[in-house]
């Protein structure tokens, strides 16, 4: 395997809402026809307010200079928060997860601390087939000599769009925007459903990351430069009014590019589960690395609907 690099984050997610998840992966009633999918008109723009607005310091990270919130967790402490100072800001949170486990210094472009810590998080993920031809050709031929796309059918493979809001962490709040392609372990055959179970069964799963919008530029940074990821900034907007989760993605001239919007489901009686999410991709030298995120979701449901979630496509780069 050509030489890895590896990068940590950990997440308590705190009020995850999963739309599809690994009881989606055993059912083809996510397949194009039962899902809600419908197209935006042009010329949808809408103002949103810049994120990065309220944010009046600024800090050098690999020669960029980046507007940060004055005050907040980043400015004061670079990715290396004392937990009791968490806990004296968010007295609400449990923190006993984060308690054993050693930050490291590291050099990644930048210094800072790993793994980073995200103490409060709100996502939702759909699951979808897409044809193995189209997925084949958008992940690059030396990422794909050490991973596969899973077949889920015959010419289908699969991927997952994820929304994340992250209400606190080590680099503030932001949002953000995952399409990544499910693919089997690092030099291990593609046995379809077999691969895949063998995965959920590990609480250990991998994938491909194609698209990695966020609304921070302390975010898009921090992905580009240290973690190697397909980040830029755009507007994001989150709402958790209601029955449903949504968030709405914007392009660079304001036009909503791409929205989701899922039900909330009902999370009564769920246990507290940890599970990683792997990824590999290329570095700036066109290296293979390996990132891994580590979710303990506090609360968590899933849904084999294709009605539950609905995506709103526009024309822009999503």
């Amino acid at each position: 395997m050509p030489k890895t690099n590896r990068r940590r984050w950990l997440w308590p997610a705190a009020a995850v809402v999963a739309l599809g998840g690994a009881a989606a992966l055993f059912g083809p009633n996510l397949a194009l026809e039962n899902a809600r999918l419908t197209t935006l008109a042009a010329g949808s723009a809408q103002p949103i307010a810049d994120r990065d607005a309220a944010n009046t310091a600024t800090v050098d990270l690999a020669g960029h200079v980046v507007p940060v919130l004055e005050g907040g967790l980043f400015d004061r402490y670079r990715s290396n928060p004392p937990l009791t100072v968490v806990q004296a800001e968010r007295p609400a949170l449990d923190l006993n997860w984060f308690e054993g486990i050693a930050k490291e210094k590291k050099e990644v472009g930048f210094t800072t601390w790993s793994p980073n810590f995200y103490y409060d998080n709100s996502s939702i993920t759909a699951i979808y087939t897409a044809d193995m031809a189209s997925i084949e050709r958008l992940i690059p031929p030396e990422v794909r000599a050490v991973v596969q796309p899973i077949s889920f059918a015959p010419g289908k493979g699969l991927v997952a769009i994820t929304s994340y809001a992250y209400h606190y962490c080590d680099n503030d709040s932001y949002n953000e925007l995952s399409i990544s392609v499910v693919t089997t372990r690092p030099d291990q055959g593609n046995w379809g459903l077999i691969s895949l179970m063998g995965q959920l069964n590990d609480q250990s799963l991998w994938g491909y990351v194609l698209k990695l919008p966020v609304d921070t530029e302390l975010a898009r940074v921090r992905g580009v430069v240290g973690y190697n990821l397909p980040k830029w900034k755009i507007p994001i907007a989150y709402s958790a009014e209601g029955e449903t989760v949504a968030f709405t993605y914007y392009d660079e001239a304001g036009d909503v590019d791409f929205s989701m919007t899922g039900k909330k489901l009902d999370t009564a009686g769920a246990a507290p589960t940890v599970s990683r999410m792997n990824f590999v991709n290329l570095d700036a030298q066109g290296r293979v690395t390996h990132g891994f995120s580590d979710v303990r979701a506090v609360e968590r449901a899933s849904s084999r609907a294709g009605g539950d979630v609905e995506l709103t496509l526009g024309e822009g780069p999503l």
